[in-house]
Parts: structure tokens; sequence; C-alpha cells
């Protein structure tokens, strides 16, 4: 092979790649993730040895549960907490429509100034973040046990995540008509009402019956603060110690629960 055969080959050949990055920062941030997980599980006090030593409790437990009381005294209490339950889903969700759609536009690109655009995304950020057991709790202080402090808490809540999920849906809409009216001399409100919410109620709806079946779940958990509900009632069975009356409560729960999903499933598909 001649000297110009080998500079050619030299020139042809591709050098060696070297390590990409991508795969240095891989394994840096699996690094950090295993060394989060074992930091974190150390805190908490993670043991498998426990968790088995404690299953015979499990066992015990659950054997004072079954079978279920099904008698009517149990039966009855047991059924109008579920419709309480119910009840507190359903205002929770319908009461806090219109705040929600107002800061939903307001949190909206171009439909507010920028300062009301970025006022309206922190409240929306704040209500989200809350829980609904917290602001429950401040309305128990409030207002006293029942099912009130129930439904403004889910309420709160509920704005918040509402307000968020219809805010990324009105600005995901074909921006054609909006522009059309706003050359035509339109206001931000004639444009919301004529335009954006024509083109995006069914999405709307169906993020509503979504969060319809989702805060029928949270009234549940409300209950177990004093916020009214089947969910007062398991936590009075669990305080007594009546696991069988905890378990029918269970029972009547998981009914609503699976009827409350099918109901909302059925209508966004419809909408869909």
């Amino acid at each position: 092979m001649t000297v110009l055969q080998q500079e050619v080959r030299k020139q042809t050949v591709p050098p060696k790649p070297r390590q990409p990055k991508r795969k240095i920062i891989g394994l840096v941030i699996t690094a950090v993730v295993v060394a989060a997980h074992v930091f974190a599980w150390n805190t908490t006090g993670m043991s498998v040895t426990a968790f088995a030593e404690g299953w015979q409790g499990m066992v015990d437990f659950l054997g004072e549960a079954f079978p279920p009381n099904l008698s009517w005294e149990v039966l009855k209490p047991s059924l109008e907490g579920a419709r309480t339950t119910l009840w507190i889903g359903l205002l929770g969700t319908t009461l806090s429509v219109p705040a929600s759609l107002v800061l939903a536009l307001l949190a909206t690109r171009g439909m507010a100034p920028g300062y009301v655009y970025q006022s309206a995304r922190s409240v929306l950020s704040f209500l989200r973040a809350v829980p609904e057991i917290v602001f429950a709790l401040v309305f128990v202080t409030a207002v006293g046990l029942g099912p009130f402090p129930g439904v403004l808490a889910l309420v709160c809540h509920n704005v918040g995540v509402m307000g968020k999920l219809w805010a990324e849906s009105i600005e995901d809409v074909d921006p054609g008509p909006a522009t059309a009216l706003r050359s035509a001399g339109a206001g931000r409100i004639q444009v919301a009402s004529h335009a954006l919410l024509p083109m995006v109620t069914p999405q709307l709806t169906g993020l509503l019956m979504y969060r319809f079946d989702v805060n029928v779940r949270s009234s549940l958990v409300l209950g177990l603060v004093g916020a009214g509900g089947i969910g007062f009632l398991i936590n009075q069975s669990i305080r007594t110690f009546k696991f069988d009356e905890m378990l029918t409560h269970i029972i009547v729960v998981l009914v609503l629960i699976i009827a409350v999903d099918r109901l909302s499933a059925l209508v966004r598909a419809r909408l869909s």
C-alpha cells in the first residue's frame, strides 16, 4: 500500500465516536434516582420484616370484618350516608363552575392583560396546591361538622383544578375564529362567547364529568375529618371497633363509585 493510499484511507475512515454526553447524563440521573430512593426508604422506616410480622394482625382484622353486617339498622344509615356523599360531590362540582370558567378565561393567553393572566394563574395554582382535606379542616373549624364544610372544601379545590384544565383546553383550540373576530373589532368577551367557548364546550363538559367522578371519591375522604357523608360513618365504625359495619359501608361506597364512574364514562363517550 502506497503512502497516497494510506492517506486516502485515513481520510475516508471516520474517527471513533466519543462517548456521548447523553450516556453520562443518564448515568448521573440514574444514580441520583437510586440515591433518592435509598434515602426515602431509610427515612420512612420501610421494613419488609415489620410487614411480615404484622400480617397476623391484618388477618385478625379481616376476620373481624367478615361477614359484613347487612342488617337494616346498619344498611339504612349507610345508604343515607352514601346519598349525602353523592350530593357533596355533585354540589362541590357544579358550584365551582362559574368561578372556574371566569378564572380559566383570565388564565388563557391573549384573553386578559399580562398582570391579570399571571394573577389568575397564581390563584389557580394556590387552590390546586391545597388538598381538599386541608380546606375541609379549615371549614369544619369555621362552620362546624356536617356536609356543608365538605362542599366548601370541594368547591375551593375544584376551582383550582378545573380552572387549570379548562384554561389549557381553551388555549389548544384553533385560533383562526378568534383572530377573525378580533380583526373585526370584537372585544374579549365577544371573542370568548362566540369563538372560544362554542368550540371547546364538549371538552369542558367532559372534564366537568371527570371532576364529578373524582369529587365523589374525595368527598368520601372528607367525611373522615367530620365533613359528613359515608366517610364519617366509616370513621365511627373504626373508632368503635365495629369492623363488620365498616365493611358494610365500604361495600356501599364501592357500589356508589362504580355507578358514578360508569355514568361519567358514558357521558364522556357521548361527548367525544
